[in-house]
């Protein structure tokens, strides 16, 4: 590949290789080179700028976390090494809650949950990143509420006005990658898919869905077939029906060995003006990140990992409502 390690034999290859060296290696520091001095990364519940932030914040999840792996079950990807690459990968993570931090004392619980990171790459380093843990899985796992954790972070950040505020669209900033993806059919397919769902057209789910196929959702959820698919999509829609749902990026690959995917990055934006999944309406303001990927097989989607993070909405919700 122009412009990388040799050691690498093709963009999924540094995309885990640099993951494995930097987590469970623990060379750290080598994100001094991996990831570019002003990168933006941008998650949910924040926007770090630097990969000095990206270095501390690293070590503080390993001083929590000091046993955790990074199975990369993924890596979907657009873009060459000459122009840039954009690598959509999704991970399997198992970790030991072994130190205190930001989840408390250590409880000795050992956890599973996945995170989806969308990174942009170019002659061996990062420069660009869209991440989207499940949050609400992991602290499920030990032994909280999303609803309940999300105050707690408010009060322990010091009350409303000096929290850490969750990401929107309007404290963005405009990093080196303006790509949108490509246009692989099954990136165009899986978009028009989400589309649909989030217009509230649910019966797509029987029509484009395999008959077994599973979605595996934010807090560990797995769904199973066509009517818990669908009523996990409504749910999370219901509390946002007149919220704008907006799709930034998508990419569509088939390779050898596996099944046609795709990776779309989407976003909803607008009001808490409904019940469902967070409750009754409260007229939040709200902004949700997401990022899906999709596996389709000769019946239609079989395997589909959606993302999005139900503390930092819960956060949104709190903070709009003045509690402490």
């Amino acid at each position: 590949m122009q412009g990388f390690h040799p050691k690498f034999k093709d963009f999924p290859d540094f995309i885990l290789g640099i993951t494995h060296e930097i987590w469970e290696e623990k060379q750290v520091e080598t994100l001094y080179h991996y990831y570019s001095d002003d990168i933006p990364v941008r998650s949910p519940s924040s926007l770090v700028i630097g990969n000095k932030a990206v270095i501390n914040a690293t070590h503080e999840t390993l001083s929590e976390f000091p046993d955790r792996q990074l199975l990369g079950e993924d890596v979907i990807w657009s873009g060459s090494p000459e122009e840039g690459m954009l690598s959509s990968h999704r991970i399997f993570s198992t970790a030991t809650h072994l130190g205190a931090g930001g989840f408390g004392m250590p409880t000795g619980r050992k956890l599973r949950y996945r995170v989806i990171a969308d990174c942009h790459a170019i002659a061996n380093q990062i420069n660009d990143e869209w991440l989207v843990r499940d949050f609400g899985g992991i602290v499920h796992q030990l032994g909280f509420h999303s609803k309940e954790f999300a105050l707690q972070q408010i009060r322990d950040e010091g009350g409303i006005a000096s929290c850490n505020k969750p990401f929107n669209a309007d404290m963005d900033i405009k990093g080196p990658y303006l790509g949108t993806g490509n246009d692989n059919e099954w990136g165009i397919l899986f978009s028009e898919i989400l589309t649909s769902i989030m217009s509230g057209k649910s019966d797509i789910i029987q029509r484009r869905y395999d008959r077994s196929g599973k979605g595996f959702y934010p807090e560990n959820t797995i769904a199973v077939s066509f009517s818990e698919i669908e009523a996990f999509w409504m749910s999370f829609r219901n509390s946002f029906p007149s919220a704008t749902f907006a799709i930034h990026h998508k990419i569509g690959r088939e390779d050898p060995f596996l099944p046609p995917r795709a990776a779309v990055r989407w976003s909803l934006s607008g009001k808490h003006d409904g019940a469902g999944r967070f409750g009754n309406p409260t007229g939040t303001d709200i902004y949700v990140m997401g990022i899906s990927h999709a596996e389709f097989g000769p019946w239609g989607l079989r395997n589909e990992y959606t993302l999005f993070d139900d503390v930092a909405i819960w956060k949104q919700i709190h903070i709009h409502k003045g509690r402490e």
